[in-house]
């Protein structure tokens, strides 16, 4: 079996935009999603600053008796999807919908509802909860609804691995084209975690940036004042199809996934290894999946959260597999604009890479004025580059050791 993955479609909704175009256009222009906190009262937080999703009206696509029973997270993915399933013009009269499925990830889903609901407890008595609660905080929903709502009744599950969420919920959708269990494949990540209790344990955990007065500075991956993420929200979701299926219908092809790699650090609750080992291996594994060698790749959208620890583990792990190559690519952090989406960042910065491979050109990495001596890399940090790509490298690390590291290339590439 010679089943290739395929790119046709893309849907976005961000801190900076709410479609594909207008997130790209955002990020070549160097523009900060992050900003201070607005969904509630934040005065007595350590970190007061987030990149939100603004002005986000999810009733242009759901109705408003549904939307009462979905989770924010819920509505980004659903919103998300009908953006990418439009732009892949997929005649869904014309497909096999047992072919189709949706795998969508997130790292923490409905806690919005959550807390809301669990205030109704606490405050009214359990008679007060929704029936709706349990449906609206689960996080496999996302992929369910959505498969619900287009009909896809192929392969249909979540993926959560924190902050590699959406890379392995695509890896494992572009496997699900490759062994013939589907032809199309809904996947990305939604997240919505900007409230309270969850603003609250990141705080505490001393995850994030508390560069309170300077919010759109604050995520300064590889630089040396850098002190934390800054918590982002939003969903990316992208059509994977099979290229033969895609070429039947006359699809445009964005690029192609070539391969990926996942690996488990087995070393710390939050804290990368410091050698980058796991991150290492998810990298080599993508690379001898492709079957590429590490000097065809041309650049590397790098997880690059603005963390201390993660961004020299993340440096190592680079400089360990491209050897001297590393030095010639650029590598950017997308979070540089958009702050860390959780669960959907993965998925966001593989639209990204495509967008830089569609149009030969690398955003900057923002915010780099003192770089760190042990972030040695071109990050790009000195304006958009123009640069022709053939293979690129996208990395997702999360919380617990998780990593993946997915291949895209050009869609005339042949490997």
């Amino acid at each position: 079996m010679n089943r290739r993955t395929v790119i046709t479609g893309m849907g976005v909704i961000s801190p900076v935009g709410h479609d594909v175009d207008t997130f790209w256009k955002a990020i070549l222009n160097a523009e900060s999603g992050i900003g201070p906190v607005t969904k509630f009262d934040v005065s007595n937080y350590s970190t007061r600053i987030a990149a939100e999703v603004k002005d986000f009206d999810g009733s242009k696509y759901i109705e408003k008796k549904e939307l009462r029973r979905l989770d924010l997270s819920e509505q980004y993915a659903i919103v998300a999807s009908e953006q990418a399933l439009a732009d892949s013009r997929l005649d869904l009269k014309a497909v096999d919908l047992d072919m189709c499925g949706v795998i969508i990830g997130s790292g923490i889903g409905g806690i919005n509802t959550f807390e809301k609901q669990h205030g109704l407890l606490l405050n009214s008595g359990p008679g007060r909860v929704s029936p709706f609660f349990i449906p609206m905080m689960i996080i496999d929903m996302c992929a369910g609804m959505v498969s619900i709502r287009f009909g896809f009744r192929g392969p249909n599950y979540a993926t959560v691995s924190a902050c590699a969420s959406s890379s392995h919920a695509i890896l494992n959708a572009a496997r699900a084209i490759e062994r013939g269990e589907a032809d199309v494949m809904i996947s990305g990540g939604s997240e919505a975690t900007i409230t309270p209790t969850s603003l609250a344990g990141f705080c505490q955990a001393r995850a994030i940036s508390t560069r309170n007065d300077e919010p759109e500075r604050a995520s300064r991956p590889f630089d040396n004042g850098r002190d934390g993420f800054v918590m982002g929200e939003g969903s990316a979701i992208l059509i994977l199809e099979e290229m033969e299926h895609a070429k039947a219908r006359g699809a445009r092809i964005y690029a192609e996934i070539l391969g990926g790699g996942m690996t488990g650090d087995a070393y710390h609750l939050t804290a990368p290894h410091p050698e980058g080992r796991g991150a290492r291996r998810a990298m080599e594994m993508a690379l001898k999946d492709s079957n590429l060698s590490p000097d065809q790749i041309d650049y590397i959208n790098t997880h690059g959260t603005s963390t201390p620890l993660g961004d020299i583990a993340e440096t190592i792990a680079i400089k360990h597999v491209l050897g001297d190559h590393a030095y010639k690519i650029p590598c950017n952090s997308t979070k540089s604009m958009i702050g860390h989406m959780l669960g959907a960042a993965g998925a966001v910065e593989l639209i990204a890479v495509v967008k830089s491979i569609e149009n030969s050109i690398v955003h900057r990495t923002t915010n780099i004025d003192d770089p760190d001596p042990q972030c040695d890399l071109d990050y790009v940090s000195d304006g958009n580059r123009e640069c022709n790509i053939n293979y690129a490298l996208s990395n997702s690390f999360g919380f617990g050791g998780h990593n993946v590291s997915l291949v895209v290339g050009k869609a005339n590439s042949n490997v």
